[in-house]
């Protein structure tokens, strides 16, 4: 009886983790780096910010659809050169901003 309670509670705590493990999986990733390009779609609804990681120096492009980021971007609050920090998301094997911003206070 108690080795089946326990299986049973193992059993349960297992599939309530599996979800979790793999939201985890799929989690974001925070970089920080020179933000070296920006392009802009012609609608002005998304653009492409090309970033050269800190770590290892490679070149990370990610898709920026939000609109703070977007007119920080047509405002030139960020810039080309600028050191950024960027969190995104792998979505449908693209990386998709979460949030991008200087990494020099305001």
């Amino acid at each position: 009886m108690h080795t089946r309670r326990s299986l049973l509670m193992f059993a349960s705590a297992a599939a309530v983790a599996a979800p979790l493990t793999a939201a985890m999986a799929a989690g974001t990733v925070t970089i920080i780096g020179v933000l070296k390009r920006i392009e802009t779609a012609p609608d002005g609804k998304s653009a492409k910010a090309i970033i050269r990681n800190n770590k290892g120096h490679a070149l990370v492009t990610v898709v920026v659809t939000d609109a703070l980021t977007l007119s920080r971007f047509k405002r030139h609050r960020i810039q080309e050169g600028v050191e950024v920090r960027c969190r995104y998301a792998v979505e449908n094997g693209k990386n998709v901003s979460k949030f991008l911003e200087p990494t020099a206070g305001c």
